[in-house]
């Protein structure tokens, strides 16, 4: 870095609020779906973006931030190429991390669990409400793969529009949504000197435990 500043020395103070036992919902998917719901009303520049990690059938991670889509109880929805890295890694090791962090409210969620396709009709839905520029552009783009250059994406940009003159575009057989069903999701709220508050939902056969974890 430039001037006497260095990496080790950057470092903010977490004042804004604390978390307590008491201000959680008892089901953690509620409880995200509030933290969610502040993250956008306080203006956060795409607050549905998302680390995910995975990991390959030798244990070798990566990680890339990806969107979050769709919110239920059935999990966290995001969607892809099903034949990018994340999506290869997820066909031989279908379990994967989520963490959203919001600096703005001093607040990161930590989400871990199995994760499997939604089904075709709900990609469908999701795919035809995009933008058809995006759209299009699940077509043109085989996601991870070595190109010279730019031009070999714009040529078939051009081709595909040339083919789908119209809005109609259809859904590529290669793309889709993955649901992460959460069974660990973790509540982080940053707190003076570092002590800040972490409360760890993990799935039980009946229902949720909730603990405090030290921070």
């Amino acid at each position: 870095m430039s001037g006497s500043q260095s990496i080790a020395d950057l470092r903010r103070e977490y004042t804004l609020a604390g978390l307590r036992r008491a201000d959680l919902h008892a089901n953690p998917i509620t409880q995200f779906e509030k933290w969610f719901r502040e993250a956008h009303a306080a203006g956060i520049r795409e607050a549905n973006a998302m680390t995910l990690a995975t990991a390959n059938k030798q244990g070798r991670p990566s990680a890339r931030i990806v969107l979050l889509k769709n919110i239920s109880q059935k999990g966290f929805t995001f969607f892809t190429n099903y034949e990018s890295r994340k999506g290869s890694e997820l066909a031989a090791n279908p379990h994967a991390s989520l963490v959203l962090f919001w600096p703005e409210l001093e607040r990161q969620v930590c989400i871990a669990g199995s994760v499997s396709k939604v089904s075709r009709a709900e990609s469908k839905k999701y795919f035809d409400s995009r933008p058809k520029g995006s759209r299009l552009a699940a077509w043109v783009s085989h996601q991870s793969e070595n190109i010279i250059d730019r031009s070999v994406l714009e040529k078939r940009l051009a081709a595909l529009e040339a083919k789908y003159p119209g809005e109609s575009v259809p859904l590529p057989p290669y793309w889709g949504g993955f649901c992460v069903k959460p069974l660990r999701i973790e509540f982080w709220q940053g707190r003076p000197n570092r002590l800040h508050d972490r409360f760890l939902y993990q799935k039980q056969p009946r229902g949720w435990s909730l603990g405090r974890l030290s921070p």
